[in-house]
């Protein structure tokens, strides 16, 4: 079955651009050109990701990706034409997986698609549980790879499949100190480049959803200069 992806930009040319990339892909696509339009879409359609650009004329895409995490967890990625690293943050910290700066190559947005879309069936597809599950039980937190699921004393954890895999290797590493260079190329699969804010935006996020305290954290501690660890 064909993937359905959800575009969101107010230019036209890109928006036209992408769709047509991912169309001769094989994908199904949903294109609009403002927020208002994609919000009744997200509410009526079943979709498998979201593309979302920043700037748009009535709704920004923080606003709408923040709606989308109510309810869903498919992958989202911003598209912004910023390169402020604040703005990164912001649309990581509020849920999205990735994010891409204006102008892109249409074939780089492609294989961050495919690499989303991958991860995201892998976590999801319980069908293919192993009779050993794979889980760590941490002081109330559990975390089985196999099913896809965490819970938090008893409660369940809404991750997306980014926070998943960040929560799962350290729970893997569970006493060693793992860097967040070592932590980003574990996860998303690419080189680790200097001043990369990525690993500390969904650190922060997974603290907020697990209700850390970010000064003295329970399970995700952070080791200055070093990286992070759950002892």
């Amino acid at each position: 079955m064909r993937e359905s992806i959800l575009i969101v930009d107010d230019e036209r040319e890109i928006a036209d651009l992408v769709e047509l990339y991912l169309k001769n892909d094989g994908y199904k696509v949903y294109k609009f050109y403002s927020g208002r339009e994609a919000l009744e879409c997200i509410n009526t359609t079943k979709l498998d990701m979201a593309i979302l650009d920043v700037m748009l004329p009535d709704i920004d895409g923080f606003s709408i990706c923040q709606k989308i995490r109510e309810d869903h967890f498919f992958p989202i990625i911003m598209l912004t034409a910023k390169i402020e690293d604040m703005d990164k943050i912001m649309g990581l910290t509020i849920g999205a997986d990735d994010y891409i700066t204006k102008p892109f190559n249409p074939l780089e947005l492609v294989a961050r698609v495919k690499t989303q879309l991958r991860r995201y069936k892998r976590y999801n597809n319980i069908e293919s549980i192993d009779t050993i599950l794979n889980e760590h039980d941490i002081r109330g937190l559990i975390i089985n790879k196999d099913t896809h699921k965490c819970t938090l004393y008893g409660k369940p954890l809404n991750l997306t499949p980014i926070e998943f895999s960040i929560l799962w290797y350290l729970c893997d590493n569970r006493g060693n100190v793992v860097s967040s260079e070592e932590l980003f190329e574990a996860v998303w699969g690419e080189k680790y480049l200097d001043n990369n804010n990525t690993v500390m935006a969904h650190i922060g996020r997974l603290r907020e959803k697990m209700n850390e305290d970010g000064r003295n954290p329970k399970f995700i501690k952070t080791v200055w200069g070093v990286g992070y660890q759950i002892e």
